[in-house]
Formats: C-alpha cells, sequence, structure tokens
C-alpha cells in the first residue's frame, strides 16, 4: 500500500489505475471493474481516481485508448520495409495484430466496442490513426496493380483478420497452431486479392 501510494505522490495515479484496470478486465471482464476497487489495490482514497476519470465509462474509453495506442505500437513495429511484397506487409500485420488479441482478447473487444459508440468520436479517431499505415499499404498495392481495386478492399481484409482474431481468442479455431492459421488465412486472402 505505501508504495502504490508513493507512486500516486509522483503523478502515476492514472497509470497505476489502467494497468490494473486492464488486468481486472482481462481476468473478470468489464462487470467487475469499479473505480472503488482500483483506489484500494492503489492505496488511495475512494475519490482518487475522479480526478482522472469522471466515471467507469471514462475509464472504459481510456483504457480503449490506451490499447489502440498499444496496437498501434506493435504494428509500426511489425512493419515491413518499404518497397516489400503487399503479402508480406500483410502477413507482419496479420501476426502483429492476432498476437495482440491473443495476449488480450478482452481489451481488443472492449476497443471495437467502445470505438463504435456514437459519442466515442475521439476514440475512432485514435483507431484511425492506429490502421492508417496499414490503410495506407492497401492503397499503394491498389495503386501498384498488386490488389484488385475498391473500397470493399481494406474492409474485407480488417473483417477477415478480426474474425480471425475472434475466432483464435474463443477457442473456436480448432487444434491447429495459431501461426499456421495465420499463415494460411494470409495465404488465401492474398490469392483472392491478386487481379484476375
Amino acid at each position: 500500500m505505501t508504495e502504490a501510494r508513493g507512486s500516486y505522490h509522483h503523478g502515476n495515479l492514472r497509470a497505476v489505475l489502467l494497468e490494473n484496470a486492464e488486468r481486472v478486465l482481462e481476468e473478470s471482464g468489464p462487470d467487475e471493474l469499479s473505480l472503488r476497487q482500483l483506489a484500494r489495490e492503489a492505496g488511495v482514497s475512494h475519490g482518487a481516481p475522479r480526478q482522472h476519470f469522471a466515471d467507469k465509462r471514462a475509464l472504459l474509453d481510456a483504457l480503449a485508448e490506451r490499447g489502440f495506442d498499444q496496437l498501434g505500437h506493435e504494428l509500426e513495429a511489425a512493419r515491413v520495409p518499404e518497397g516489400a511484397p503487399f503479402a508480406a506487409g500483410l502477413l507482419a500485420f496479420a501476426r502483429a495484430w492476432v498476437g495482440f488479441a491473443t495476449r488480450r482478447p478482452a481489451l481488443l473487444h472492449l476497443m471495437f466496442a467502445a470505438k463504435n459508440r456514437e459519442d466515442a468520436r475521439d476514440l475512432q479517431a485514435v483507431a484511425d490513426r492506429t490502421f492508417a499505415a496499414t490503410s495506407a499499404m492497401i492503397a499503394g498495392a491498389q495503386a501498384d496493380g498488386e490488389v484488385v481495386a475498391g473500397e470493399h478492399v481494406a474492409f474485407a481484409i480488417f473483417a477477415t483478420l478480426q474474425g480471425l482474431a475472434s475466432l483464435v481468442t474463443s477457442g473456436m479455431s480448432g487444434t491447429r497452431p495459431v501461426g499456421q492459421l495465420v499463415d494460411e488465412t494470409i495465404a488465401t486472402l492474398v490469392d483472392g486479392l491478386r487481379p484476375r
């Protein structure tokens, strides 16, 4: 408790609350999240979290924003060098996305549920930034003739990868290794996206 209080006095309360909130989210789900409980775990008064989060919804939105930022960093780290084939770039993106999803399934679910609310424009902007490089990669592959044209292509790619992540995290993907599933899915997807 003393250590947590010391952290709070050094200005780390927001980070501590978000870290603990993500742990609770992954272990028990969003219904079990409570600002009062998080304050108790951080060793601060029950009102202290309200300096950072007006209510539980604000906490969840901040957690979703943090998740998009973290996913964005992972996607950026996985990016292939400019000029690499589209298939290699998409495979790197897919591995990073599914890797994030398997480590943090509840957070990924929260991120997409939160960003789709009508009053969550800020989260939508963060999500757009997270996927901007991937969207540019898809548009570049279309411009180069590697991939069929059309706005529907990016949607189909994102839907496939989110669907794959959901199948893997829900246990519906069977016994095949996740890496093999990702590789096979991307090979099939890239083949289907080639201009005929």
